[in-house]
């Protein structure tokens, strides 16, 4: 029960841990504060939302995914991409921002919740880190980029990069000094700050005193723009909302691409945590929290949320012990809407503009990607292609290029199939030839013996036909013996190519041979009559003693090609004739030469 229902871990809570737990979330909470109004204006949302996503959210989170120490939440990242697929919304059908950002969240917590269920939690370790820097890079470049407009207080623009900046150049003439002051006195105070103590929460102190220096010198009067001034921030518990279905068709590929990269920010964050705090994770627990956090996001107002890096870290850091910490956290941002929400609608645009570049500039790991750039020339062009797509495209298409570029990157480095020939080596033992490795054998031209390991379905097809395709072509092969003992997951779509080449051999005059078939096999060469076509005197079932299969293989080749076929020494004929003198040996009942080379942990 446990695995689904985490927080039942909390019967065992210690009282001690309590004070722990409530220190560690209020200094969280006066980090997501600040935090939750800037997320929201960058994904073009009223402020409060961003709050609201940081509220009831953190609490399911908390209670219902693995990890003890991750504080759900609205983030950098996933905004700038909710922020893309509202704007786009926006212009098709003309929804409300709020009613999209409410679907969305519902469709992505949809996604995340089944995935869980359905343990699909291994497909996180299928994006590669380059993938996901470059994304982060790219999206942390157009935040900054975004928030030029509020710098300046001048007229922004949307889209892509190029587009935003022609549009902040084009409203310069009009800058506003007093936001560029606010800004700047906002980005010194919050470094300063952090230099000092990085315990000293500088966002909200920074914040606050941007509120009261613009109240004492009614800044508002003089143009400056307040927080109030894009939507109020309204006192009293996170509405009640329902999603609209409406053109959940047209957000669907939006919720896919927020889905993802959802997950894959919140699994790294919990791993991150996971090796410092010893916990054992479940990651399908992990994915259907952060589903159950969305799903809560879109009824109590929010937008898509994720697993907050600087907010998780610092609630490890200030001593957080228990899941309640981070629960703890959605309570006292539900108090402060309660009772501060006009409040901290008096923030200055600009001030905000000013703790993003500082939340950027964390996003950006120069030295990670230092290290990107000196590796493989796979992970560099993952990582340039994925940051030049988030400043070129939709940002939900740059997820799909990112995945895309992962899965290319794994397909080109791993081997499903490992296809070796294999030889009679000059002690009279079976070894694999390495052709990779620069290796050459001496096998007998006449009969050609290969090794097939690993699973043996469709999506090895193309590798299978490739590997035949070699022996196919040799004019001196006569017959062709395939070891099949430690192939797994034989399939219809490879049993044909099978039985393909036994029918090209035989009208070439030559003949196909397998051995090594365990049960499975040799039930489905049954099925698909593909043994009729081999020709069932060519099938060798697995053997229980080490490479009888293979001996009684290799009889049946030379009746076929003459004993010596490859010359007077032949050693294939010489193998066959060792084992029939040791078994007629006093005291022996088997062959005494094991396959030496040979890795399997069986063989035929």
């Amino acid at each position: 029960m446990q695995p689904h229902l985490p927080f039942l871990d909390l019967r065992s809570y210690k009282l001690s841990s309590l004070r722990h737990d409530m220190l560690a979330s209020v200094t969280v909470a006066f980090l997501d504060i600040p935090q939750g109004v800037a997320y929201a204006m960058i994904a073009g949302l009223p402020p409060a939302m961003g709050l609201y996503a940081a509220a009831v959210p953190a609490i399911v989170g908390a209670l219902f995914r693995s990890s003890r120490h991750v504080v759900t939440g609205p983030t950098n990242a996933l905004s700038v991409l909710v922020g893309s697929a509202v704007a786009s919304q926006l212009a098709s059908n003309g929804s409300s921002p709020a009613e999209v950002a409410i679907t969305l969240a519902f469709l992505v917590g949809l996604i995340q919740f089944f995935a869980g269920m359905l343990r699909l939690d291994a497909m996180a370790d299928y994006i590669s880190h380059p993938v996901m820097r470059g994304y982060i890079t790219g999206a942390a470049v157009l935040v900054a980029t975004g928030q030029l407009a509020n710098v300046t207080g001048t007229k922004g623009g949307s889209g892509n990069l190029p587009t935003m900046v022609s549009a902040w150049i084009a409203g310069l003439p009009q800058t506003h000094l007093l936001a560029v002051a606010f800004t700047f006195a906002t980005l010194i105070a919050v470094v300063a700050l952090r230099r000092l103590d990085r315990r000293i929460p500088g966002s909200i102190i920074a914040m606050v005193l941007s509120i009261v220096v613009s109240e004492i010198f009614a800044c508002h009067e003089r143009g400056l723009r307040l927080v109030a001034d894009l939507a109020p921030i309204p006192a009293g518990l996170p509405p009640f909302t329902i999603p609209q279905f409406g053109h959940w068709t047209a957000l669907l590929p939006a919720a896919v691409a927020c889905a993802v990269l959802s997950l894959m920010e919140s699994s790294s964050v919990a791993r991150g945590l996971a090796t410092r705090s010893g916990q054992q994770l479940d990651m399908a627990a992990e994915f259907t929290g952060q589903g159950a956090a969305n799903i809560a996001a879109a009824f109590f107002g929010g937008y898509p949320v994720s697993g907050s890096l600087g907010r998780s870290m610092l609630n490890y850091q200030a001593g957080g012990r228990s899941r309640l910490s981070a629960a703890f956290c959605g309570l006292i941002i539900i108090l402060v809407l309660l009772f501060l929400g006009p409040v901290v609608g008096r923030t200055p645009v600009a001030s905000l503009a000013g703790l993003l570049f500082v939340l950027v500039n964390d996003l950006i790991d120069r030295e990670r990607i230092r290290v990107t750039l000196r590796g493989t020339t796979g992970d560099r062009a993952a990582f340039l292609v994925t940051l030049i797509g988030t400043w070129t495209l939709p940002l939900d298409k740059a997820i799909y290029l990112g995945v895309g570029m992962s899965l290319v990157l794994f397909l080109r480095r791993v081997r499903l199939l490992t296809a070796r020939e294999m030889e009679i080596d000059g002690k009279g033992r079976f070894r694999e030839i390495n052709a990779e490795a620069g290796e050459v054998g001496h096998s007998c031209a006449a009969i050609r013996i290969l090794n097939l390991s690993g699973p043996l379905f469709f999506a090895v097809a193309g590798e299978l036909e490739h590997a035949l395709d070699r022996f196919l072509k040799d004019p001196d092969m006569r017959v062709l013996i395939l070891r099949l003992r430690q192939a797994q997951d034989v399939d219809v779509t490879t049993v044909s190519i099978l039985e393909a080449t036994a029918k090209r051999l035989r009208s070439e005059g030559k003949t196909l041979i397998l051995l090594g078939l365990r049960p499975p096999i040799s039930a489905l060469l049954e099925q698909t009559r593909v043994a009729e076509e081999v020709g069932r005197e060519n099938l060798f079932p697995a053997q229980p003693a080490w490479f009888a299969a293979m001996e009684f293989a290799l009889r049946r080749a030379l009746t076929i090609t003459g004993e010596h076929s490859c010359g007077t020494h032949c050693p294939l004929s010489e193998y066959v004739a060792t084992q029939e003198t040791l078994r007629q040996a006093p005291g022996q009942s088997g062959s005494s030469l094991g396959p030496v080379e040979d890795k399997s942990q069986s063989s035929p």
